[in-house]
């Protein structure tokens, strides 16, 4: 593995092919991640407050489907 600066914005890594494509997807996942949510100004707080209405909001939805 090899890992460059390529500029002052951009690092290349050069990884083999033999590497393990669903190990390397989920690292690239969470590198678009930390992309995506680096210049977010929510807080752990936000999040979970967030969280807690989408799965209450979900089971309300869906519960019929699972209470017989």
């Amino acid at each position: 593995m090899v890992i460059e600066n390529a500029d002052k914005d951009k690092i290349t890594i050069t990884i083999p092919s033999s590497i393990d494509r669903f190990g390397l997807q989920r690292i690239i996942d969470y590198l678009k991640y930390l992309e995506l949510t680096s210049k977010s100004k929510a807080t752990q707080a936000d999040a979970d407050k967030l969280a807690e209405e989408t799965n209450s909001s979900w089971w309300e939805a869906n519960k019929s489907r699972f209470n017989k």
